[in-house]
């Protein structure tokens, strides 16, 4: 059974986190520092707080964006703690219609894809396109959703179903499986699309696993322990079906590699039967970031020398690869082969995403920390924006357009694949 005093005992008290905590950054208060969550989750465990609203309002601050645990000296798991203390929210004060109703499209990929597709069809309806953005913007006011929000634009056809389950090249060096993610699948699906590319050019067979699911980490970090599991056993089966005849299952997107590496490992280990374990285990020696794997295992790194840069990148750390796997280096220097790279002051700050209940009843925290960061980015003389992961690319394309920065995002996929194309 999983104790939370037992990490709060473990905390100094140093204070090394607060000064690079997201929300007490932008929310000055102890009770919502690292060592304030610890004091305040033994405070319910020896029953000497409740679980009231203004419990839940504080537990739900969190962007767990991991900064914490990497300035720990001791690595407290306080994301950990945070992610259970919601599911004692989510037995006591249930989890919003809304959030039930994305949670049941991300377990029925049948029901998520009838959704795209009539969002395709009729998001002009109540949102305005801006098609640079790949985004729509909201025309008027909707629950949780206030007028002028700009949105990821749904696709006319999902990554999934744009390609052959399998896609064989001439004398293959290596197979990979791909898992793609929600955002990618529907929403930007050019990232899928130039990992392909890559791949091809790589010599590198490809597989896409067509029954993928939601990896499950809306869900968990919202407190829904139940959709997590069901979500952590089915993709773990599929997984095991194939996972013999591939060489590594790569993912574009921080998050979803996070949740599926560290998350389950955490969550099986304190809330499934420990036999999970081993069977993830074998999973995760393959699981890799796509820039990591791209880096660590191929030659692409070299076969992009003597390319012309002709545009210039400013790159941003996504928390759940850059504090989480601390991969930093592996996305910049392929970048770097192919575009001029130019640092911005403080690449590894959160970009203020935070999840499905901060972009939605806690935006206006969401906007405090994005407008930093967007701040940060609008220093920088760059044309392009980068990061790979899709949440935070909602996020800094909204917040960039709120304090008036053109600068274009692209996942660094796009851009090696848009000079790959040039040498084709």
């Amino acid at each position: 059974m999983f104790k939370f005093s037992e990490i709060s005992d473990m905390c100094i008290k140093c204070g090394k986190c607060i000064p690079e905590c997201t929300i007490h950054r932008v929310n000055p208060d102890e009770a919502t520092s690292p060592r304030g969550f610890l004091d305040i989750l033994k405070g319910v465990e020896e029953g000497e707080i409740k679980i009231d609203k203004n419990f839940k309002d504080t537990v739900e601050s969190c962007f767990l964006c991991n900064q914490c645990v990497e300035v720990c000296p001791n690595s407290l798991p306080t994301d950990f703690m945070i992610e259970n203390a919601r599911n004692l929210v989510a037995k006591k004060y249930g989890i919003a219609w809304w959030k039930r109703a994305f949670f049941f499209l991300l377990k029925n990929r049948w029901a998520y894809d009838l959704v795209s597709k009539l969002g395709f069809y009729f998001q002009t309806c109540g949102f305005k396109i801006e098609e640079e953005k790949k985004s729509i913007r909201s025309r008027f006011s909707l629950p949780m959703l206030h007028k002028g929000r700009l949105l990821p634009a749904f696709r006319k056809k999902t990554f999934l179903k744009k390609y052959p389950e399998k896609i064989e090249v001439k004398n293959p060096k290596k197979r990979v499986a791909i898992f793609i993610g929600c955002l990618a699948n529907y929403n930007y699906t050019e990232v899928g699309d130039s990992l392909v590319e890559i791949l091809k050019f790589l010599d590198i067979e490809i597989f896409i696993p067509k029954k993928q699911s939601c990896c499950g980490a809306p869900a968990y970090f919202t407190g829904d322990f139940k959709t997590t599991e069901e979500l952590i056993k089915r993709n773990i089966e599929y997984f095991e079906s194939f996972i013999n005849e591939v060489d590594a299952i790569i993912c574009p997107e921080a998050t979803c590699s996070a949740m599926l590496k560290k998350d389950y490992e955490e969550y099986i280990l304190h809330h499934m039967d420990k036999s999970w374990l081993d069977r993830h285990k074998k999973i995760k020696q393959k699981l890799f970031g796509t820039t990591e794997w791209l880096y660590k295992y191929t030659d692409l790194e070299k076969r992009l020398s003597n390319i012309n840069k002709t545009s210039s990148v400013t790159y941003h750390d996504a928390c759940h690869f850059g504090k989480v796997f601390g991969i930093k280096n592996e996305p910049r220097v392929l970048i770097s082969k192919v575009s001029e790279l130019k640092e911005m002051s403080r690449p590894d700050v959160c970009c203020g995403f935070g999840g499905i209940t901060i972009q939605s009843e806690k935006f206006d925290l969401a906007k405090k920390e994005g407008m930093i960061k967007a701040n940060i980015i609008k220093e920088v003389d760059a044309e392009v924006v980068s990061a790979e992961c899709s949440a935070c690319r909602m996020q800094i394309t909204e917040m960039l357009d709120k304090v008036g920065d053109n600068k274009k995002f692209l996942h660094p996929l796009e851009i090696i694949a848009s000079k790959i194309k040039e040498l084709n």
